[in-house]
Formats: structure tokens, C-alpha cells, sequence
């Protein structure tokens, strides 16, 4: 028989396994390795180990190599367990006992004997984490002046983030929820809140969407009746917005399980989209739209803050892959727009590749990003595009990463 919560405990190192091993997203592993973990507590507990062995993976790595005579290869089990022990303890403030208890069973013999005198020895010091996780070289490297305060945003998960199906409602539900809201349309809540239980969930009053993903789409403004094309729409936030906005919207989405996703939000919040499953590189519109919001497939590196596995399985050939797809699409969605119609451009990547390098070879005349656009403490770049990441507005619980410019076709 297992001991209590040494499932949650063997399902975390699976997952972690899964994203530094084979390169997949935790959401990806999570159907695998859950598989055995009862309970919605357990399985919480699971994603939460896992996620913060990942976001401070390199500062619990050097607090082990303190403690041993010869360093552990990065592959080591006693380095895997090691790591989730010492999450437990210095992050999820699990009582040491309860660690030891649920950690070294999942070691045998000599690797459970070395593990133990090690969490012993680190335990013994009162060791602690450094403010601020310390990012791995490679992504350092790449963020270069902006990491420091990237890493600043990312050394706790986000807080919960609601969209409003009704921005003229933003003060009622702020305090009908208890929480605080970053501009018209937005109520932020503390972390750990249980979605479906809370007020207005089941009205469809608003759904969950992190501040910085609602920008693109408030970008293209009120859409009185006319066309618009929400392009890679699943899970359907954005579509969400755009109806709830007064637009006519196509929700185009090549993934069926995702779409049904969408279609689901759409029941539940009494909004109306055309929802269409098909590969955006076959597909042809029947006549043009007025407007276009092109939220690309990409690395998805700003949303370290609650994917922390982006940390560890991005790298330059993910990158580069990503970018010959937008630019591609970019070029086939500026074709779709009716003289004078708008395109927004989108992506929840940090990587300059994805965005900035993006921007600037499109053949549409720029419509720039207002400061009034935007919540109190982000500004747009000089070239009139969005660029916000995880240590920006960090007093009000932060943001993700996002690229955004906007451009419209010529009359």
C-alpha cells in the first residue's frame, strides 16, 4: 500500500522528467503522469511541486552540489528527488518530517541513503533560496539586460486574472469578488482561488485570462456589427472579448479539442462566435474581414511565470521554427483584410525573433499603440508596438510576456 501523498510525490518527478528528458510542456505530461494521483488536492499539489522545482530548478541545484563531496550528474535520481524535497520545504513550507517521509521511499538503497544525508546536512544549515530564481544560462544569455527583472517576475506563480464579459460592471464585480482591477474589463484575485466556486462563474459574467492576453484584442476597439477574424482563436479568450465587444467574429482554430473548449465558454457566457476548424495555411475566407487578430503559435516563453517548464525545453531551434510559422502567417492574414481594415499581431513570447524581428519587414501602414490603450505603468515602444513581460508591473502581482503591434491595410 502507498504512503499518503507519495503518488502526488512520484507523479511530480514524472512530470519533471517528462519537460527536461522529452522536451514536453507540463500540460502535455500531466495526463500521463496524474494518472494515479486521486484527488483534485493531490493533483494540485503535484503540479505545484513540479512547477517550482522547475522556476528555482538552478538556485536547488547549487544548495545540493554544497552538500555533496562529488558533484551528482544532472540525470541522477538522488538529484530529481533531492530537488523536490527541497521544493517542498523551502517553497510549499511542507514540514521537513513529511518530506523525508514522502521523498525517500521513492529511492532505494545506497541513492536513498545519500539523499538523506544530504537533505540532513542542508536542513541543518537553514539553507534558504535567493529572493529571485536564478535563470538558466542559456535563457540569461538570450533575455540579456532584460533577464534580471524577468527572473524578479517569475519567482512566484501569478495571481488569477479575470476578463469581464461586461467592462461597465468592472467596479461591482471587484468588489463582489474582492478583488482589485488594472483597467475596465479586469479584476485580478489572489492565487490558489477555485474558479468554478466563485460568483458569476456559472452566469458566464467573466472568464479566466491573464492581463497582458487581453491587450490584443482590446486593441481593435468596440466592432458595431463588422467582421473580424480571431486566427488560432482555442482556447477563445480573445474570441470571447471580441463578441462581448460587438464584433462579428470567426473563430478559426486547427485543433478540434481545443475549439470545443471555445465552444463551451461560448455557452457559458451567452456569446456567439463562428466557430471554424481548419489549417489557416488551406483555408480561405469568402469575402475579406475589417479586422484580423492573429494570436501566433509561438515559444510561449512569457508565460514562465506559471509555465516554468518553458525555462528548460525552449531553445534557438524552437525559436527559429516558430518564427519562419509567423511570418508566414502574418503574410496570409494581411491578405484576408478589406482596405482600410485592421491587423493585430500577437504573441506570448519573450523572444525578440518572435516579435520586434516580425514587425518590422510587414507591408501594412502602422497603427500605433496608444499609451490611453493600455493599463497605468505600460507604455508602448518607440515604434508604437507593446512590449510587456514578467517584470513589469510587479507591485500590482505582474504580467506575461507578450509582443503586440498593429497595423491597417491601405484604402
Amino acid at each position: 500500500m502507498d504512503i499518503p501523498g507519495l503518488p502526488a510525490r512520484r507523479a511530480a518527478l514524472n512530470l519533471i522528467d517528462a519537460v527536461l528528458r522529452r522536451g514536453e510542456t507540463l500540460d502535455q505530461a500531466a495526463g500521463a503522469a496524474l494518472a494515479r494521483v486521486r484527488g483534485d488536492a493531490d493533483r494540485a499539489l503535484t503540479r505545484a511541486i513540479a512547477g517550482e522545482v522547475l522556476r528555482w530548478k538552478a538556485d536547488l541545484d547549487a544548495l545540493i552540489d554544497s552538500a555533496t563531496r562529488q558533484r551528482l550528474p544532472d540525470d541522477a535520481k538522488p538529484r530529481a528527488v533531492l530537488e523536490l524535497m527541497l521544493a517542498q520545504v523551502l517553497r510549499l513550507e511542507t514540514p521537513a518530517h513529511a518530506v523525508i517521509a514522502t521523498g525517500l521511499p521513492l529511492l532505494t538503497g545506497g541513492p536513498r541513503r545519500l539523499a538523506h544525508g544530504v537533505f540532513s546536512t542542508l536542513m541543518k544549515r537553514e539553507v534558504s533560496l535567493p529572493e529571485v530564481p536564478t535563470l538558466p544560462e542559456p535563457v540569461a544569455e538570450r533575455w540579456g539586460d532584460r533577464a534580471p527583472a524577468i527572473a524578479a517576475g517569475l519567482a512566484a506563480p501569478p495571481q488569477l486574472d479575470l476578463a469581464l464579459r461586461d467592462p461597465a460592471q468592472t467596479a461591482e464585480w471587484a468588489a463582489k469578488l474582492g478583488g482589485v482591477s488594472l483597467m475596465p474589463g479586469h479584476v485580478r484575485l489572489p492565487r490558489g482561488t477555485a474558479v468554478e466556486h466563485l460568483e458569476g462563474f456559472r452566469d458566464g459574467a467573466w472568464w479566466v485570462q491573464d492581463l497582458a492576453a487581453s491587450l490584443p484584442a482590446r486593441l481593435l476597439g468596440s466592432g458595431e456589427g463588422r467582421r473580424v477574424l480571431d486566427l488560432c482563436a482555442a482556447p477563445g479568450g480573445k474570441t470571447l472579448q471580441l463578441a462581448a465587444a460587438g464584433w462579428d467574429v470567426t473563430a478559426l482554430d486547427i485543433s478540434k479539442r481545443r475549439l470545443e473548449r471555445l465552444k463551451e465558454n461560448l455557452k457559458r457566457t451567452g456569446l456567439f462566435a463562428h466557430v471554424v476548424q481548419a489549417d489557416a495555411f488551406k483555408w480561405e475566407p469568402e469575402t475579406p474581414f475589417d479586422a484580423i487578430l492573429l494570436d501566433a503559435p509561438c515559444t510561449a516563453t512569457g508565460t514562465a511565470r506559471r509555465h516554468p517548464d518553458v525555462l528548460h525545453r525552449i531553445g534557438p531551434c524552437q525559436i527559429a521554427e516558430m518564427a519562419e510559422l509567423q511570418a508566414a502567417m502574418i503574410e496570409r492574414a494581411a491578405g484576408w483584410l478589406k482596405p482600410g481594415g485592421a491587423l493585430v499581431y500577437a504573441v506570448c513570447s519573450l523572444e525578440p525573433e518572435e516579435g520586434e524581428a516580425q514587425a518590422r519587414p510587414v507591408a501594412l501602414d502602422p497603427a500605433p499603440v496608444a499609451s490611453g490603450d493600455l493599463p497605468e505603468g505600460l507604455s508602448p515602444t518607440p515604434e508604437g508596438w507593446l512590449r510587456t513581460d514578467p517584470g513589469m508591473l510587479t507591485e500590482a502581482g505582474g504580467l506575461d510576456g507578450f509582443f503586440i503591434a498593429r497595423w491597417r491595410k491601405a484604402d
